[in-house]
């Protein structure tokens, strides 16, 4: 360890002494008050902040992990950075003798493997210490389904160029990635080329290589493709409009909305315009839920890992017709809560419920049962996806959330509750502004989170 520039003015001196006689009369009034210490800091060692494996000496660390500092002194750490890149300080976390700090995730500019502890009085002491940079993190892809030619990004952490080893980008069916537009550390954006096989992505940096967990084309859990590949489409009260046109990704979708029906501000009921159901089942007796039209969604894929599962979908709201009030209600629903009819179940013994809305409204003692709330439009009042698709993913365990916003008293909590399923733009508790909102959805599936 090293002391160096110290650059100590008698008015800095007679400043700090004010700002001391100050924290003085503070702390009478403030006794838990946190408060910095004089002199300068030592730092002994550096080891895992757990507890499990204190006795582990480290001299290295990754970007965003958790180290302790120990020492003496060390309350006097007014500044922390390591290499360039400044430490967000916890003052919980701070007493003399120890000190947990997470290392910046931003990738250091100028690498100087050292600490370096500044105090008040500007008085900064070094310390020996790397931090190493881990392979790059892939947590989405804009749109799973992006066309050729369009630009499209994957979202995630550490996408390093180096200007020795560039940044790889490799497509199923080992396409590699050509034209890109942007790159930085948290996003790669780049015109899709030629791909036609489905799988995952791979990022490669300097650093090492990782694997997407999500597909390109996915068709993973895939429950409604609008296009024949599962065959089901509308089975409810309602015949929600699936077409395709100019704007389609993969075929035919199903369509929110006309253009011209009014969401109102506090998103009113209108299941005419707004709603698509998958109930399911069949007029025959007893009813058919194992196969053709009709069949329990989770009889088509396999729910029982609900819990690290998601729901996706791609999204086209145009620019043209924004959305900006009314939440998009996604609702699974078991044999209970609803069916195409009242008829019995073979080898289900439950309640059948029929068809009816209740358990959607939280209607004759069902409770305010869970579903998740979709409104992107909050963010800035409202919301299109700038006349492209974009993929939309919802973890199954945030279905838990009532009609109006409020956190739900029942969810589903079994396979068997993935039977079927509601969208309806409607209500969610937040008022926005009037308008006449295009919502376009295909490909809806549920995929593994891993």
């Amino acid at each position: 360890m090293k002391l160096m520039n110290k650059y100590i003015r008698k008015s800095l001196v007679l400043a700090v002494i004010a700002a001391a006689g100050f924290a003085m009369i503070s702390c009478e009034d403030e006794p838990d008050k946190y408060e910095v210490a004089g002199g300068v800091p030592t730092v002994r060692y550096i080891r895992s902040p757990k507890a499990s494996a204190s006795d582990s000496l480290i001299v290295a660390a990754t970007t965003g992990s958790s180290i302790c500092l120990v020492g003496d002194n060390l309350r006097s750490i007014y500044e922390l950075y390591f290499n360039d890149k400044k430490a967000v300080l916890n003052n919980s976390f701070m007493t003399d003798h120890t000190m947990i700090v997470d290392v910046p995730q931003t990738i250091p500019t100028l690498v100087s493997n050292k600490i370096y502890m500044v105090t008040q009085s500007k008085d900064t002491v070094t310390y020996d210490f790397e931090v190493t940079v881990p392979a790059p993190t892939l947590t989405a892809m804009s749109c799973e389904y992006a066309p050729v030619g369009s630009e499209v990004s994957i979202i995630g952490n550490y996408f390093v160029d180096d200007p020795n080893v560039p940044l790889l980008v490799t497509l199923p069916g080992n396409v590699e990635v050509k034209d890109f537009t942007s790159i930085s550390q948290s996003s790669i954006s780049f015109v899709m080329p030629e791909c036609s096989e489905e799988g995952t992505i791979d990022v490669t940096t300097i650093y090492g290589t990782t694997t997407s967990t999500f597909h390109y084309l996915d068709t993973r859990g895939m429950l409604f493709d609008f296009d024949g590949v599962t065959g089901l489409g509308n089975h409810g009260w309602h015949a929600r409009d699936i077409i395709s046109d100019a704007t389609s990704i993969s075929g035919k979708f199903v369509q929110l909305g006309d253009g011209t029906s009014a969401m109102t501000e506090d998103g009113a009921w209108d299941d005419t315009h707004f709603a698509f159901e998958y109930w399911c089942g069949s007029w025959d007796t007893p009813q058919n839920v194992t196969s053709g039209d009709g069949i329990a969604l989770h009889n088509l894929v396999d729910f029982t890992d609900y819990v690290d599962m998601s729901l996706k979908f791609e999204m086209y709201v145009p620019s043209t017709n924004p959305w900006s009030a009314g939440a998009m209600q996604i609702c699974f629903e078991g044999y209970d809560k609803v069916t195409i009819s009242g008829y019995a179940i073979e080898g289900y013994n439950g309640t059948i419920a029929g068809p009816n809305a209740k358990a959607f409204n939280g209607e004759d003692g069902l409770g305010d049962y869970g579903r998740a709330l979709y409104r992107p439009w909050t963010t800035n009042g409202s919301f299109d996806t700038g006349n492209s698709w974009i993929t939309v993913t919802i973890p199954l365990k945030n279905f838990n959330y009532t009609r109006q916003g409020a956190m739900a008293t029942e969810v589903p909590s079994s396979p068997g509750d993935f039977a079927s399923l509601t969208f309806f733009v409607v209500g969610g508790g937040v008022n926005g502004t009037e308008c006449t909102p295009i919502i376009k959805l295909d490909n809806i599936r549920a995929v593994p989170n891993k």
